[in-house]
């Protein structure tokens, strides 16, 4: 059903800062007690929240494009193609505004939940070109925005590098060349870890920030080969990354993924090596049984710290009622991927899909190798102008729709 607002923003708003109060800079921080998460009050504080995939890490299947155009680079590529560079910045810039406000904010709090993990890319905080800029980013200023609204409707955030320098992953969700070129280059080491003690000096005395989780699904599990030697240097480069945080900031927790989309935790053998250390695992589309999760349980009982699951989800009603159900009774809290996007019923809040956007769909899968090819394939420029114009509109909040059965079967009573 189409989710009508029965108050105006404003008035939604006020009533949400009285039902949930706001953070201020005069509360304590989230910390860890053994292998719970304790709140300011002293409370244990479970994990209950989602993702905002595609805000500041655009993906292609969540504008319905195939591999041809999957990652962000591949993405802006194939809209300059169509429609040239200067529109395409335009868009970008436009997205970036429109996709996540302070409705969305208020709207994920009204459902119950109390986290928001921000995937971000990390071209945003470089003076490299990136959605729509081709310097003086602007990451701060987003991320200062939406912390600063969690902050006023009582949500807690999880900063996540999404895509790291040269690349963690080696796929298309870290809008890489295919492979984890941050473990072969010092280079780009240096750069991610200067990027993550800035992020981290700017938020130190910031309470709305819960963690950081410093590398998205680290490794994928396409370079067979190579994988023990890039394993081997995923706990070395974490330990560099927390100890010049530690410079910064000692308050905030800091999150560490396993290898291999995040499963994988024998990479680890120093498990404490700071005293504000947790880690966060990965799965998707598996059977909702204990086994299922039984490794990531294993593991918080061997550490006694705790453990988060960072992204699940994509699935029907009926499997993210049980598998929540199962992540519960196994207190492990999570945070379900992603908010919001294109694709139906696998998230909170769908974005309807403009008329015209089937044609660019197409010319995204069709041969781009030259030129040539390029000008034969391409579609109407008024035709994909409207339909990229129309994706901006139709990705506000006031114009999403919200799947009710999805929040509901996460445990959610709006």
């Amino acid at each position: 059903m189409k989710y009508k607002l029965s108050k105006s923003i404003a008035g939604l708003s006020l009533l949400l800062i009285s039902f949930f109060p706001s953070f201020s800079q005069s509360n304590k921080f989230i910390s860890i007690k053994g292998q719970e998460l304790i709140d300011p009050k002293g409370k244990v504080f479970e994990i209950k929240g989602t993702n905002l995939g595609n805000w500041l890490n655009p993906e292609g299947y969540m504008f319905l494009f195939e591999d041809k155009a999957s990652s962000f680079r591949l993405i802006n590529e194939a809209f300059c193609e169509m429609v040239g560079e200067d529109f395409t910045n335009q868009f970008w810039r436009k997205f970036k505004e429109n996709y996540v406000t302070r409705e969305d904010i208020f709207y994920i709090r009204k459902t119950g939940m109390n986290t928001l993990r921000i995937p971000f890319h990390y071209k945003l905080f470089t003076d490299e070109d990136y959605m729509g800029l081709t310097g003086n980013q602007d990451g701060f200023e987003l991320l200062d925005k939406v912390i600063k609204w969690c902050g006023e409707a009582g949500i807690y955030v999880i900063l996540d590098m999404h895509d790291a320098p040269g690349g963690q992953t080696g796929d298309n969700i870290d809008d890489s060349y295919g492979y984890p070129w941050l473990f072969e280059s010092p280079e780009s080491q240096q750069k991610f870890i200067a990027i993550w003690q800035k992020i981290a000096k700017r938020y130190a005395g910031n309470p709305t920030v819960m963690a950081y989780d410093l590398l998205n699904e680290p490794i994928a599990t396409y370079h067979e080969k190579d994988i023990p030697r890039l394993n081997a240097g995923l706990e070395p480069l974490y330990k560099k990354c927390v100890a010049a945080i530690r410079k910064v900031d000692k308050n905030h927790i800091i999150m560490l993924g396993g290898a291999q989309w995040n499963s994988t935790f024998t990479v680890f053998s120093d498990w404490k090596f700071d005293d504000k250390l947790m880690y966060t695992c990965h799965i998707y589309w598996c059977k909702v049984e204990q086994q299922s999760i039984q490794k990531f349980v294993d593991f918080r009982e061997k550490t006694n710290l705790p453990m988060y699951m960072g992204e699940t989800g994509e699935n029907t009603d009926q499997w993210v009622e049980e598998f929540t159900q199962l992540l519960n009774k196994n207190k492990i809290g999570w945070t379900y991927w992603p908010y919001k996007k294109m694709v139906p019923k696998s998230g909170m809040m769908r974005i309807a899909k403009p008329e015209g956007w089937d044609e660019i769909i197409e010319y995204t899968k069709k041969d781009r190798s030259s030129f040539g090819k390029i000008r034969e394939a391409r579609p109407n420029q008024d035709l994909v102008r409207k339909a990229m114009t129309q994706l901006l509109e139709n990705m506000k909040f006031k114009n999403c729709e919200v799947d009710a059965g999805y929040v509901k079967a996460l445990g959610m009573k709006p």
